[in-house]
């Protein structure tokens, strides 16, 4: 039976997954909907058929290429459905059923999304983040992990934090180094996790994001005007800490 909740819960996310590629192609543009029309090529517009609809199966039996006018499929597609299928296993192996188990879901679904469309568009929805924070505040309510007070201080000095970085870093170079997104991101991110999570995900999500600024300077050459996206490290940082929370801990104290 355990087997079978475990097989129910990763096709369950990969469903979800589907969807969430839906919202990363529409939801940063103003003029389309998440939900109207229906699943199609984004090249030719050919309607997909219900077996061209099921998450990785269907990418990997058509090829990667639309079964009409034969042009490749991004990889995006499959990738994001996998993505969304081993956190849905990974949470209900952690949490099985309980009350935050879809508050979590919620919370992990919404990171996924965050991270891709920072990456196409450097940019960070307050059509997510912002629900995100009163869903995570009211999420508190119901979760044994997080109270509501540790919420509200995850919510206050995430935002906070980021919000003085970003000021401090504007006010002695001149530029903009952080944008507002990445300060409600890591406001919803600690509306969710509590305030503890706080120094752990700055510090992981620096440190990755060093590593990978430091590449790309050397690899677009374009000195210190490179700019490379902080959301989906501070994503990545809040889907370790609600996993390896204790582990996280333990290295901490050791």
């Amino acid at each position: 039976m355990e087997t079978l909740l475990l097989l129910y819960s990763f096709i369950f996310g990969a469903l979800i997954g589907s969807f969430l590629n839906v919202v990363i192609f529409r939801l940063p543009d103003e003029t389309q909907s998440v939900v109207f029309p229906a699943s199609h090529c984004p090249k030719c517009g050919t309607d997909l058929h219900w077996y061209e609809n099921i998450p990785v199966l269907s990418y990997l039996v058509l090829r990667g290429k639309c079964r009409t006018c034969k042009v490749p499929i991004s990889l995006q597609y499959p990738v994001v459905e996998l993505c969304m299928a081993l956190l849905s296993l990974a949470l209900y192996n952690r949490f099985g059923f309980s009350l935050i188990l879809p508050f979590y879901f919620l919370f992990l679904a919404a990171l996924l999304v965050i991270i891709f469309i920072d990456i196409h568009l450097q940019i960070i929805p307050d059509k997510i983040s912002l629900p995100g924070i009163l869903i995570g505040f009211a999420a508190s309510f119901f979760n044994p992990l997080v109270s509501w007070q540790e919420s509200g201080l995850g919510i206050l000095l995430g935002g906070g934090i980021l919000y003085g970085v970003a000021k401090g870093y504007a006010l002695l170079t001149g530029r903009e180094g952080m944008g507002g997104g990445d300060i409600k991101l890591l406001a919803m991110i600690g509306a969710f996790l509590g305030y503890q999570c706080l120094l752990y995900i700055i510090f992981f999500s620096s440190l990755t994001g060093s590593v990978v600024g430091i590449a790309a300077i050397f690899s677009q050459k374009k000195g210190g005007q490179t700019r490379i996206p902080f959301g989906p490290f501070l994503s990545l940082a809040a889907m370790s800490w609600l996993f390896f929370q204790e582990d996280i801990f333990a290295v901490w104290s050791w």
